[in-house]
């Protein structure tokens, strides 16, 4: 797997201060995206051991609340191969670390086990390890630049041990509106 870029001080891509990593590749290829480059599997550099090792290093403060997975699509099933031992080891090196996904695919479609472009042997075990999955394709007629967390009003923020647990979507609280400051 490739990588596009890695942000040590996100506050943008979930709660709190994050660590966000854009993998390559995404087969989605949704109108208005605003990370092109990462959908060619090729782009960026290898996801090598030692990216992992600095990635970890950076969640391990504290005020770090969590890693965010973005792309490109992270949940390509190519990717998803990659990023289950390092999200293995995020969880057991940083167990403070929430885990954020940002994903085209709905949470049904990766449940489900006849879709070959995003349901692996890993799919759940992933989901299993996460916190919160922000799911659907970025539609651009539904953008709204006043959602939280998602570029799209179809995006839905899930609770993801509630989604699995209940085998349904649970929309998380993070999905309420922004606050206006004046």
């Amino acid at each position: 797997m490739n990588y596009g870029q890695v942000f040590y001080a996100d506050t943008a891509n979930g709660i709190g201060a994050r660590i966000s990593l854009f993998v390559s590749g995404c087969t989605h290829h949704c109108p208005g995206c605003f990370n092109e480059e990462t959908w060619d599997f090729n782009f960026g550099e290898p996801f090598t051991r030692e990216v992992e090792d600095d990635i970890i290093e950076h969640l391990r403060p504290s005020y770090i609340d969590g890693l965010s997975l973005l792309g490109g699509e992270p949940m390509e099933a190519q990717n998803q191969r990659a990023l289950l031992p390092f999200l293995e080891r995020v969880k057991q090196e940083v167990p403070h670390a929430t885990i954020w996904i940002y994903s085209g695919y709905t949470f049904e479609e990766l449940l489900d086990s006849e879709n070959p472009r995003c349901h692996t042997e890993a799919t759940e075990r992933i989901l299993g390890l996460s916190d919160i999955l922000v799911d659907g394709e970025f539609i651009l007629a539904e953008k709204d630049v006043n959602l939280r967390f998602r570029g799209s009003r179809n995006q839905r923020i899930l609770e993801l041990k509630e989604s699995l647990r209940a085998h349904a979507p649970v929309r998380s609280r993070y999905e309420q509106p922004r606050k206006r400051l004046y």
